[in-house]
């Protein structure tokens, strides 16, 4: 499968335990963040839908699902590594105090990964890499889930070609420190992430 993915979760706990059946989302909350993501737009609310469907938004969307201890944002002006997409990846991750923010990006066209992970507001980890020309970012101390991947980089084999997908590498950081389970797997207690409500809005 290709994915194509512009998201960024913010959480104060385990995300394995933040994201769990029976999660209720929070509209009033979606809602104010939305405002704050685009304080000089005119947002028109269009409903709800599941992430599956959120992920790679059009350019005049933005989807926000806000919880008990969680916020998700799919927007894809946070592709890129543009003052656009650092300030909306920044202002997700302060807006949930205490939390710690992943901020994903998979190209399945360009066979890319882009991440940014926060702490307690601050940018901690910012890496991005590419099939085409390999290790591009490569800022800040690794997290555990990466790590495997750069095995053989730091042993000394070239980087282009990169030695790893950057969808496989994505997916595991998303896995272990964004949604605590995979994205698009069945847990054992019959949750599915991909199933997580978030608002629509529309931006004019």
């Amino acid at each position: 499968m290709g994915w194509t993915v512009a998201l960024a979760c913010a959480t104060t706990g385990d995300p394995a335990e933040v994201f769990r059946p029976g999660v209720t989302p929070d509209g009033a909350a979606a809602a104010r963040l939305a405002r704050r993501l685009y304080p000089g737009a005119r947002l028109v609310e269009t409903g709800e839908t599941v992430l599956d469907f959120a992920l790679w938004p059009y350019e005049d969307e933005l989807f926000v699902g806000a919880f008990d201890g969680a916020l998700l944002v799919c927007d894809r002006r946070l592709f890129g590594m543009g003052d656009d997409a650092r300030r909306i990846a920044d202002t997700v991750a302060a807006a949930l105090p205490g939390a710690r923010c992943g901020v994903l990006v998979l190209q399945n066209v360009a066979s890319g990964c882009w991440f940014r992970w926060y702490e307690g507001g601050g940018l901690r980890r910012e890496v991005c890499v590419t099939a085409e020309d390999g290790v591009v970012v490569d800022q800040g101390a690794r997290l555990p889930a990466e790590r495997p991947y750069w095995t053989e980089i730091d042993a000394g084999a070239p980087d282009v070609p990169l030695p790893f997908s950057p969808e496989e590498f994505g997916l595991a950081i998303a896995r272990e420190h964004m949604v605590g389970r995979d994205l698009a797997s069945l847990g054992p207690d019959g949750f599915l992430p991909l199933e997580l409500p978030l608002r629509r809005f529309k931006i004019a």
